[in-house]
């Protein structure tokens, strides 16, 4: 992997922990997950909220200017997108969401030993290189 790359770490919850983490950004509803978030300097943010989010200052300040609007507002709006997105959750460093490797590397050996304790299902990680990611779909 070409070093100048970005990653970044997700992790897929159960609902319960969900609505759990949604309602408490501290992650107080689950102490080891906390520990690690604090560890890194890191937080969580719900992939729907943020998409929600996107959508709400796009219908605001105007969706010509937001490329991924009617995606975005067809996958919240989608009951099995939804259901999906709102357990998965974006894991920013120091406000960032995304991070060297260094970083990365340290914090996703740490979750991948939370998989199948207490609600956590997954942890995914991501690189900036667009050939290995979905690119935004043509208007």
């Amino acid at each position: 992997m070409n070093s100048t790359l970005q990653l970044q770490l997700r992790i897929t919850v159960s609902p319960e922990l969900a609505d759990a983490l949604r309602s408490d950004p501290t992650s107080a509803a689950h102490a080891a997950l906390r520990d690690i978030l604090r560890r890194h300097g890191a937080t969580l943010r719900c992939q729907f909220d943020a998409f929600a989010d996107y959508v709400n200052e796009a219908e605001k300040l105007g969706t010509e200017n937001f490329p991924l609007y009617q995606w975005t507002r067809d996958t919240i709006e989608n009951p099995e997108k939804k259901a999906k997105y709102l357990q998965s959750f974006t894991i920013y460093v120091d406000g960032d969401e995304v991070y060297g490797r260094d970083v990365a590397d340290a914090m996703e050996t740490e979750l991948l030993k939370l998989v199948d304790a207490d609600g956590v299902s997954r942890v995914s990680r991501f690189d900036t290189n667009p050939a290995n990611n979905p690119q935004p779909p043509t208007r």
